[in-house]
């Protein structure tokens, strides 16, 4: 019991001499962990639109982060009463040695092929990715579904990233009857195509008779878009081509299928009714 006593004077005696400076450490760490995170955010939002891979960004921001924390450490260190020496030394060994490991084993580190604000396919779900952990990424689907993914699954299928790329091509699939003036709907396609300006001019856009054995001619305008407009600008494509067609007199087709029936192949019910 003495000594239990003597342990709880002696821990009065420190906090008594050193109390003050240890509140005021916790306080100075916890600010500069939270001036770290604010900083990390701010680098991981500047290099999304800087031209390099998110891998070298992602390496970049650990090393700038591993150097602000030690220096976080080495000033708390220094205003505890710590030799400003050895704790230098210390630190400066930790900090190589962290880069180190950083810089050799991060590109063995698996990481997800996409970064929050993407839109990707992953399985069956088609959504924007939100957030990522490193358990699991949250999506929001296009119709307001939140789904969360384990990053195993992720890592294990196949994943398609829309943004990954500037560019996407457009595809305008447009079907008109076989009596209809064919070299003229191609014109027309193709003038809508080049006359837009969010259509790339290089290359240039194309019309291409894909099918003629479906009860119609199958036309399909191929350019390629910004990526981010492809879906807007498809659709508004398709609405352009529908008006210029109903006042050049160019009429559209509809799926259909051409049903004969023969007396040799009709039923014998049939042929007796």
């Amino acid at each position: 019991m003495e000594g239990f006593s003597a342990k709880i004077a002696q821990l009065e005696s420190t906090m008594s001499l050193y109390g003050r400076e240890v509140v005021i450490a916790c306080v100075i760490i916890v600010l500069g962990l939270i001036l770290i995170k604010w900083i990390n955010q701010g680098l991981k939002k500047a290099f999304r639109k800087l031209p390099i891979s998110p891998a070298k960004g992602a390496t970049v921001r650990n090393v700038i982060i591993v150097l602000m924390s030690a220096a976080l450490l080495s000033y708390v260190a220094i205003h505890m009463g710590l030799s400003p020496r050895p704790v230098m030394r210390f630190l400066a060994i930790l900090t190589l040695a962290s880069i180190g490991i950083l810089m050799v084993f991060r590109p063995l580190i698996p990481s997800l092929p996409f970064v929050v604000g993407n839109t990707v396919k992953v399985g069956d779900l088609l959504g924007k990715v939100e957030a990522t952990t490193v358990l699991n990424t949250r999506l929001r689907t296009f119709d307001g579904t939140t789904v969360f993914v384990p990053n195993r699954i992720i890592l294990n299928d196949v994943i398609i990233n829309y943004h990954f790329t500037p560019t996407r091509k457009i595809y305008l699939k447009i079907n008109i009857l076989y009596d209809q003036d064919l070299m003229k709907a191609k014109q027309i396609i193709e003038t809508i195509m080049v006359e837009d300006p969010r259509v790339n001019p290089t290359p240039r856009p194309v019309v291409h008779v894909m099918s003629l054995n479906k009860g119609y001619v199958e036309l399909s305008g191929r350019g390629w878009t910004d990526n981010l407009k492809r879906f807007v600008v498809t659709r508004e494509l398709l609405e352009k081509t529908k008006h210029r067609f109903d006042q050049e007199g160019i009429i559209l087709a509809l799926p259909q299928m051409q049903v004969h029936y023969t007396s040799k192949n009709m039923p014998q019910s049939y042929m007796e009714g």
